[in-house]
């Protein structure tokens, strides 16, 4: 991976998000560590309203007022930056951090060039001129594999296709070279063949580069496809994590071999799906013990009592009561 592999880029420990409310408090997030290495991608999985894009705005601090970080730290090549305020974080956004969106739409604006938009960022981090920031914006496209990128440098979003626009928006992402890339269901509206192009191109960026990646998406083939390990996250809570072989063949918590059962085998033909019976909890909401232990069919009595940590389990860890001596 070269000189700077392994290398930790970004260090989340015990992160607590909460937001207050006129019937209470809400907890979003509720001690959530996490790391990725240089030229690592990690994924993060889970239903909607699991907490995955809760945690990748905490880390942009794009949280949305009143929501605020209540516990925890965030560290970013061993600088906390959960504590800086707007003025810092915005020299280290787009810097440091680099963000993917899931709807390249809403990240580019539809009146300016993509170059102009791509000049703009790259002058606001780097100390280039006009000219150097074109020529700069020009290289960028072509990295990310927009065809003549010196003439669709002064087109505009809509004249691009939407695999090509958020091939632009990956382009803005890494315009200043930043240690970190928080995507952000990257490729949930394209097409198979253009997910897998995007898949690729994060990948060489990933290793070419020695980014770091966080990769949030519900999709467990892109998880399968492009990430290093895995992060699986229930109610706000991580339940397990991995190498991302054994999280999807040999998953430790009852959640994850459920979200992998449900996904139908191309082999077989089967009348009936499977499916984990239930919803996940509110919020506001969650049961004592483990959040899972009104869907899960392994749940005992100390599942309903006390709430599991993440517990060493193969080359990862889960947070199930089972793996704790195999009596829950």
């Amino acid at each position: 991976m070269g000189e700077a592999a392994g290398q930790l880029i970004l260090d989340v420990r015990n992160l607590r998000v909460e937001f207050p409310g006129r019937h209470g408090t809400v907890t979003a997030l509720s001690d959530v560590s996490l790391d990725i290495r240089a030229g690592e991608i990690l994924g993060v999985v889970g239903e909607s309203g699991a907490g995955k894009s809760m945690a990748g705005l905490s880390i942009l601090g794009l949280l949305e007022r009143p929501g605020h970080i209540s516990g925890g730290e965030i560290w970013l090549e061993q600088r906390r930056i959960d504590t800086l305020d707007d003025y810092e974080m915005e020299k280290i956004r787009g810097r440091k951090i680099g963000a993917i969106f899931q709807d390249p739409l809403t990240s580019l604006n539809p009146l300016f060039t993509v170059g102009a938009q791509l000049t703009e960022t790259i002058r606001q981090h780097l100390d280039m001129n006009k000219a150097q920031a074109k020529a700069r914006a020009i290289e960028l496209l072509g990295e990310v594999g927009i065809p003549s990128p010196s003439e669709r440098v002064d087109h505009y979003p809509h004249q691009f296709s939407g695999g090509m626009r958020q091939r632009v928006v990956i382009a803005l992402a890494i315009a200043a070279s930043p240690r970190l890339i928080i995507a952000d269901e990257p490729t949930t509206a394209l097409d198979v063949s253009i997910q897998a192009q995007i898949i690729s191109l994060l990948r060489r960026l990933c290793k070419e580069k020695q980014t770091a990646i966080m990769l949030v998406t519900h999709d467990m083939g892109v998880i399968a496809e492009a990430a290093d390990r895995v992060a699986v996250m229930y109610a706000g809570r991580l339940i397990e994590v991995g190498p991302v072989e054994q999280v999807l063949h040999a998953s430790k918590h009852p959640y994850t071999r459920g979200l992998m059962a449900s996904i139908p085998a191309l082999a077989a033909r089967v009348e009936r799906l499977n499916q984990i019976d239930g919803s996940m909890p509110r919020l506001d909401a969650i049961p004592d013990g483990c959040a899972f232990n009104t869907r899960c069919k392994s749940a005992g009595p100390r599942c309903t009592r006390e709430q599991p940590v993440l517990i060493p389990a193969g080359a990862g860890a889960s947070a199930c009561w089972l793996n704790a001596g195999g009596v829950a």
